[in-house]
C-alpha cells in the first residue's frame, strides 16, 4: 500500500487559498476516485475538493475553518499500488562530479570559519525567532489590517502555527496585541512586497480596533464564510487597484420599443425571458472585440490582453454574490446570452455552480438597474481591468433636434476602470461604441437570434 497526499486545488483564477468550511469523510472511511472529500469556501465559490485517487482516508491534515494556500496538503489517502518496487538506483558518481564534489568540501571547509564570524554578528542583532515563522495570505492580511503583532500569539493549528480562527477570536473578543515594531514574516505564497505586514518607521495612524458594544434590541449576524470570502476580494481590489470613474447617458428608446415587442412571443417560443439586460451584455462583448486593451488584466511587469471575451455577471443571494461567466459572449446571439443569464442565475439560486461557470472572466456587467439604481461607482472584480453598472431605464424629457421635446428612455452606463491599465479616453471611445449600438438596436436592423 502507498500514501498519497490531497492538496487544496486551485478552484479559480486569481484564486491563492481556499477555507476548509466541512469535512465531508473522516479516517477510515474508503473513497473512490473524484468522490468529494470536503466543502471549501474561496472569495470566488463554493466548491468540494475531489479524491484524486481510490482508497482509504488516514489523515485530515487541516481543520474546518482552517484557511490554506493552493497546494497545501489537506488529507492523506492509502492506496493500492507498486510500493514494493525498489527504489531507481542512484545516478553513478563520474570521475568529474567526484572531482566537483572534492573541491566543494574545500571550499566549505575554507568558508566555515567565516561563517561562524557571520552567526556570532546576527547572534548580537535583533533577536528574531530561530525557526522561521510562515503565515497564510489570511493571516497576514488580518494582522494588516489590526496591526496585529503574531509573535505575541500562540497558535492552535498543527505546531503552534497561528491560524486565521485564531486571529478572529482576539478580534472578537477586542483583545489584540498590537504591534510595537517590524516583525520579519515568510509568506506560504507569493504576498505583494508593497504591502509589509508592519513597519517600525511609520506612526500608528489607524484608530484602534474596539468591538462596538451591543445594546438592547441589536441583532448580531455571524459572518459566513461566503461573506467574509467577498469581503476579503473586495477589500483586496480597492487596496490594490486604483480606481476611476466614467459615466455616460444613452438614448435606448428603440430598443425598449424593439424588446417590449417581441417579450411575450418570445417567452412563449422559448420558455425563458428576453431581458434588457441581454442586449446590453451584446452590445459589451461587441464592443469589447473592437477595443481589446479593456478585455486586460494587471500582472505587475505587463499588462495581459486576453483573447477570449468572457462577460461576468454578478448575481445576488440573500447573504453573498456570485459572478457566474458567459463564455465567448461575442460569438454569441442575444438570444444565446439570454439563455445563458437565465441558466446561470438559475444555478447560482439551486447552489449548483460549478468551478467552470465561474472561472476565466474577463469584464463584468453588473445589472444594478435592477434594484432601481441610476448611478453608482462599482468595485472591480479583480484581477479585470474594469466593471460596468448598467442602471434602471428611465423617462426623461429629452430636447430633440428642432427644439422639441419628447419622453425618452434613457440608461446611464456607470463605468469602474483600473487607472494602471486604461485611460479617458480609450474608455471613452469604448463607451462612445456601446452608446452607439444601444441606440441603434431596434426592430428593423437587430435580430435577437
Amino acid at each position: 500500500m502507498a500514501i498519497q497526499n490531497i492538496t487544496m486545488p486551485q478552484l479559480g483564477e486569481s484564486v491563492t487559498e481556499g477555507t476548509i468550511e466541512k469535512w465531508l469523510v473522516k479516517p477510515g472511511d474508503t473513497v473512490k476516485k473524484y468522490d468529494p472529500l470536503a466543502e471549501v469556501v474561496t472569495d470566488k465559490v463554493n466548491a468540494e475538493i475531489p479524491s484524486s485517487f481510490e482508497g482509504i482516508i488516514t489523515e485530515l491534515l487541516a481543520e474546518e475553518g482552517q484557511t490554506l494556500p493552493v497546494g497545501a496538503i489537506v488529507c492523506s489517502v492509502e492506496i493500492a499500488g507498486d510500493s514494493e518496487l525498489p527504489p531507481p538506483p542512484p545516478p553513478k558518481k563520474s570521475a568529474v562530479s567526484t572531482a566537483i564534489l572534492n573541491a566543494g568540501v574545500q571550499k566549505k571547509q575554507e568558508t566555515q570559519q567565516t561563517q561562524q564570524t557571520t552567526t556570532a554578528t546576527v547572534a548580537s542583532q535583533k533577536t528574531v525567532r530561530q525557526d522561521k515563522v510562515r503565515y497564510s495570505p489570511a493571516v497576514l492580511r488580518l494582522a494588516q489590517e489590526y496591526e496585529i503583532a503574531l509573535d505575541q500569539i500562540t497558535g492552535t493549528g498543527e505546531g503552534g502555527r497561528i491560524t486565521r480562527k485564531d486571529l478572529m477570536k482576539l478580534i472578537e473578543a477586542g483583545n489584540v496585541p498590537t504591534a510595537m515594531g517590524e516583525a520579519p514574516l515568510a509568506v506560504d505564497t507569493a504576498v505583494p512586497q508593497s504591502a509589509p505586514v508592519a513597519a517600525a518607521s511609520q506612526e500608528n495612524t489607524k484608530p484602534a480596533t474596539s468591538v462596538q458594544p451591543i445594546q438592547a434590541g441589536d441583532i448580531e449576524i455571524p459572518v459566513t464564510k461566503v461573506r467574509r470570502a467577498i469581503a476579503n476580494n473586495m477589500v483586496r481590489s480597492v487596496h490594490e487597484v486604483p480606481h476611476a470613474w466614467m459615466m455616460m447617458e444613452i438614448d435606448v428608446t428603440d430598443l425598449v420599443a424593439y424588446r417590449d415587442s417581441i417579450k411575450t412571443d418570445f417567452k412563449q417560443k422559448e420558455g425563458f425571458n428576453i431581458t434588457y439586460f441581454a442586449f446590453f451584455v451584446k452590445a459589451v462583448a461587441q464592443a469589447l472585440k473592437e477595443f481589446p486593451m479593456m478585455n486586460s488584466m494587471w500582472a505587475e511587469d505587463k499588462i495581459i490582453q486576453k483573447h477570449d471575451i468572457n462577460i461576468s455577471i454578478a448575481v445576488a443571494t440573500d447573504d453573498a454574490l456570485f459572478v457566474p461567466v458567459i463564455k465567448h459572449a461575442d460569438e454569441k446571439s442575444i438570444k444565446g446570452i439570454a439563455k445563458e443569464i437565465h441558466e446561470l442565475a438559475m444555478k447560482v439560486r439551486a447552489g449548483k455552480l460549478t468551478m467552470d461557470d465561474i472561472s476565466g472572466g474577463t469584464f463584468t456587467v453588473n445589472n444594478t438597474g435592477a434594484f432601481g439604481s441610476v448611478q453608482s461607482m462599482g468595485i472591480i472584480n479583480y484581477p479585470q481591468a474594469a466593471i460596468l453598472q448598467v442602471e434602471s431605464i428611465v423617462k426623461k424629457p429629452v430636447v430633440l433636434p428642432g427644439g422639441m421635446f419628447a419622453a425618452r428612455d434613457i440608461v446611464n452606463l456607470c463605468l469602474s476602470l483600473d487607472h494602471r491599465i486604461l485611460d479617458g479616453l480609450v474608455c471613452g471611445k469604448f463607451l462612445n461604441r456601446v452608446k452607439e449600438i444601444l441606440e441603434n438596436t431596434n426592430k428593423s436592423s437587430t435580430s435577437v437570434y
